[in-house]
């Protein structure tokens, strides 16, 4: 059995395999409700979900369990992941429980949880959940029958959601004559991501909007972008958004129909929010995937760009940490710490659509605020992880690219959290010599670490 059953962004696996089991699930419910239940007064957790054929088994195993153990479920459905942190806040929740795999395909699943402020639990809290799942012989202590809890449903969450969205937007301003396609991936955001912005006033366009418990983030979405970029520029909208499953992250496809990564929206923003004097200690914090140019572009401009590992848990940990209120990942999970507390894609859309129209400039002329270095990742399957610093031949091999590239560009070397891969990125201002020096150190890794 793993050391730990938790990863950096809860429990997750494939369906109905060992340990994303509906008897797993059930005995997770009894663990939360085991940890978290208190004699002085009913518990209650908020459960939502995405639109995954599983999520159905889950939902119920976890709500078994978690009655069970004495805790009030209050199922709130299909809805996003910063969804369900805001419901947990604004409810009163004890905690929040998300069952979504966010970007995977449908026969993956996944449990995560937030605490009653809407940040993930910390790792000591899920240890000790871990520790009464993983022991057999566990006896549970059930409480009294008449201590059990209730499960309800909530038919009202999509709308204080949607309000609490519209709440980010400044009232004075409306979306009228914004021509926007928004592609939902075929997930949690399907019906409230075009509402709100419908109510806004856009005239919104529809992709990934029909799922059938089977076809979430297939060739839609976030990773599959080019099908929004072939609408944009089919119906000349003036901006397309693209969700993913779980509707935590986002990318952005301009008016002329090109694709702008995290980093991009995130340089747009924080160039916004200095120039108001909003952004936090000129801080943005960043992962150590995010590009060079994005660390010059702060600097550039009196700000810094601080670094944290991969994972938007540990972007938002930094940006507790130094109390910044702006982050992300290239990927798309943007955090506004002024409004939430996890990266939410609409919200982040929302952010871009006001600067868009306070400014009165296209997204494309946004965008040439950040001109990202080019920046080439390659993955390497790998039999073992051993530390790179005894790996000789690749030390040396990264050691000649650093000194080729100088202060120009960098060399990253990680493996991956979840797969046997080292992960390869090499990112500098000359794209031939990018490609070049990555290829070689795949070839390197490829020969020390098979």
């Amino acid at each position: 059995m793993p050391e730990r059953l938790f990863g950096t962004d809860g429990l997750r696996g494939r369906v109905n395999t060992y340990p994303l089991t509906a008897e797993m699930a059930l005995r997770l419910g009894l663990a939360a409700g085991t940890v978290f239940r208190s004699e002085e007064c009913r518990r209650k957790v908020i459960i939502g979900k995405d639109t995954r054929l599983s999520g159905y088994m889950f939902e119920s195993a976890l709500t078994a369990g978690l009655c069970a153990a004495g805790m009030d479920v209050y199922q709130v459905g299909p809805l996003p992941t910063p969804a369900i942190a805001f419901l947990t806040r604004n409810m009163r929740a004890d905690f929040g429980v998300v069952i979504s795999a966010s970007h995977n395909p449908y026969h993956d699943n996944g449990i995560k949880f937030f605490d009653r402020e809407g940040f993930k639990l910390p790792d000591e809290v899920e240890n000790r959940m871990a520790q009464l799942i993983l022991d057999k012989d566990h006896q549970w202590d059930y409480p009294a029958s008449d201590k059990i809890g209730r499960a309800k449903r909530i038919v009202d969450a999509p709308g204080r959601y949607i309000v609490y969205l519209k709440n980010s937007f400044p009232q004075h301003l409306t979306l009228d004559g914004l021509r926007v396609v928004i592609d939902c991936a075929n997930g949690a955001n399907y019906k409230i991501a075009p509402l709100a912005l419908e109510e806004l006033g856009a005239e919104v366009f529809r992709l990934g909007t029909d799922p059938n418990g089977l076809n979430i983030n297939y060739q839609c979405g976030s990773l599959h972008p080019e099908t929004l970029q072939a609408k944009v520029r089919e119906v000349r909208a003036d901006v397309g958004l693209a969700l993913d499953g779980d509707a935590d992250r986002l990318l952005v496809v301009d008016e002329k129909g090109r694709l702008l990564d995290g980093d991009q929206i995130m340089a747009i923003c924080a160039d916004d929010l200095m120039k108001r004097g909003r952004l936090n200690d000129n801080t943005l914090v960043g992962t150590v995937m995010s590009n060079m140019a994005l660390e010059v572009f702060m600097k550039e401009r009196g700000g810094r760009l601080l670094r944290s590992k991969v994972g938007d848990r540990y972007v938002i940990e930094a940006m507790r940490q130094h109390n910044a209120n702006l982050g992300g990942e290239q990927s798309g999970h943007l955090i506004f710490r002024d409004y939430g507390t996890t990266g939410d894609g609409l919200l982040a859309a929302l952010q871009i659509l006001r600067i868009m129209r306070e400014t009165g400039r296209p997204l494309s002329e946004l965008a040439k605020c950040l001109t990202p270095y080019p920046q080439v990742l390659l993955n390497v399957k790998v039999t073992r992880k051993t530390p790179f610093e005894q790996c000789p031949r690749l030390m040396q091999a990264q050691q000649e690219v650093e000194e080729a590239l100088g202060s120009r560009g960098r060399v990253l070397l990680r493996y991956s959290g979840t797969e046997n891969l080292c992960r390869i990125m090499v990112e500098g201002e000359d794209e031939e010599f990018v490609n070049r020096a990555a290829r070689t150190l795949a070839a390197v890794a490829d020969e020390e670490l098979r």
